[in-house]
């Protein structure tokens, strides 16, 4: 497990990027940081909160928002205890409030204790744009996953900050030196609906490129399941086709679990994106 020191000296700006899968479903919790201010967010905390509250504490970081890009148990079990040590307000789409509040039946399904529940503070919608440090996101509304499903995409111009010019390099947990290019591979070869799940988590500089958080909606090599509730085959395909197909091929996409990806990977190998 790398402590982020030798990623964060890897350029004078960047965008900081923690992935840490947690929980008996292996959610991708993810932290967004400013290494400048220090400001981040964190989406979705779905669980292990003592672990992304010692990586918060480790980088210094001061969390600005808690994302939650829909309201599925997996997704949300940790936002309760996270808001209380943090402070930091909780953000979630209007649509997904009837599944929040459902979190018993959600437990039930899944055999284990419902989590304690919190106040959502801020009900996110279509368009909206988040700001954190020098970085800005835009809220896109993708529903089908679940009514309320959200993607976080932040384009090119997202930060006010440069990452040094052909920097396409990540870090492992040890520290060294990966080619960015070797994980997105990982996706053309993911098994449908399973793909691999990253061991522990990992600090990177991101390089120059659309960034998409794209949470159960898209997969590498698949898409989020639609027969929970309120999910909709017809809703998420229009949210696929009509929406994040319009981002730039280049574009990385973090999903909400297993490896990354890109637009341009999906737009050409994911099965349930070709043409008819």
């Amino acid at each position: 497990m790398s402590d982020g020191r030798t990623a964060l000296n890897a350029a004078t700006d960047g965008l900081i990027h923690i992935t840490i899968p947690v929980g008996m479903l292996q959610c991708n919790c993810t932290i967004i940081g400013d290494p400048a201010t220090r400001e981040a967010l964190v989406v979705d905390p779905g669980d292990e909160v003592t672990r992304i509250l010692e990586l918060i504490g480790r980088h210094r970081l001061i969390v600005k928002a808690i994302v939650s890009t829909h309201a599925h148990i997996d997704h949300v079990g940790g936002l309760s205890k996270l808001h209380k040590y943090t402070g930091a307000p909780v953000l979630m789409h209007r649509d997904d409030l009837p599944l929040y509040q459902a979190m018993d039946m959600q437990a039930s399904f899944l055999g284990v204790m419902p989590p304690e529940l919190t106040d959502i503070d801020q009900l996110l919608k279509e368009g909206d744009v988040l700001r954190w440090g020098s970085f800005e996101a835009q809220v896109i509304h993708t529903p089908g996953h679940t009514p309320g499903s959200v993607s976080l995409y932040l384009p090119h111009n997202a930060g006010r900050v440069t990452v040094a010019p052909g920097m396409l390099t990540v870090f492992d947990e040890a520290g060294e030196k990966i080619a960015l290019s070797d994980s997105l591979k990982k996706s053309a070869h993911a098994d449908d609906g399973a793909p691999d799940v990253p061991l522990d988590e990992s600090e990177k500089i991101l390089p120059p490129a659309p960034q998409l958080f794209s949470g159960d909606t898209l997969f590498a090599g698949s898409i989020g399941r639609t027969d929970l509730w309120g999910g909709s085959m017809e809703q998420i395909m229009d949210s696929l086709r009509a929406k994040l197909m319009h981002l730039p091929d280049d574009t990385v996409v973090h999903p909400g679990h297993g490896p990354v990806t890109t637009i341009g990977n999906e737009r050409h190998m994911n099965p349930f994106l070709q043409p008819e």
